[in-house]
């Protein structure tokens, strides 16, 4: 897994090291709104990070983990893509981090591993979440309705989004 570099944040594989960093991180309300994981978030960062089929990277902006990113890939030829998803400290939102990582990412993907399709489905609610991703060029499919369980028990619209190499946005 090579460290990939952005215009101002570098991806390089999340390690062991890292999860107290990106626990801390998915424990702030604003991120674990989105992406939960139990009481135990140092565990769900770890079982991240040992799945097979996740590759996560760690977001760094001057030198302090500031997020993470991961991906993973349609193996079946006739269904290729990858997808995405990723998260960042509320204290550096706003700032462009979170598009540097999702266009440094999909540039890696699209160059080096050929896709030319990725996805992201974020809540239908989230709204900053969307508009960074229509930055780069991500273009809404179509909702994906009551696609996920909120911690009120209740189900939540996604939103399928995707991106063209094509319409990768620089």
């Amino acid at each position: 897994m090579p460290t990939l570099r952005g215009r101002a944040v570098t991806l390089r594989p999340a390690t062991d090291a890292d999860v107290p960093a990106l626990a801390a991180i998915r424990s702030t309300p604003e991120v674990r709104r989105w992406w939960r994981g139990g009481d135990d978030l140092a565990g769900t960062v770890r079982a991240d990070l040992a799945d097979d089929v996740l590759t996560v990277y760690a977001i760094e902006h001057d030198g302090r983990v500031v997020g993470a990113i991961q991906w993973y890939a349609e193996s079946d030829p006739d269904y290729r893509h990858a997808s995405l998803d990723l998260f960042l400290d509320p204290q550096v939102r706003g700032s462009g981090l979170g598009g540097d990582a999702i266009r440094t990412l999909a540039r890696h993907l699209i160059d080096d591993h050929g896709h030319h399709r990725l996805t992201i489905d974020p809540a239908a609610a989230n709204t900053p979440a969307i508009r960074a991703y229509a930055k780069v060029g991500f273009r809404p499919v179509g909702v994906l309705r009551r696609y996920e369980r909120g911690e009120d028990g209740r189900w939540h619209d996604g939103l399928l989004m995707d991106l063209l190499a094509g319409d990768l946005a620089d």
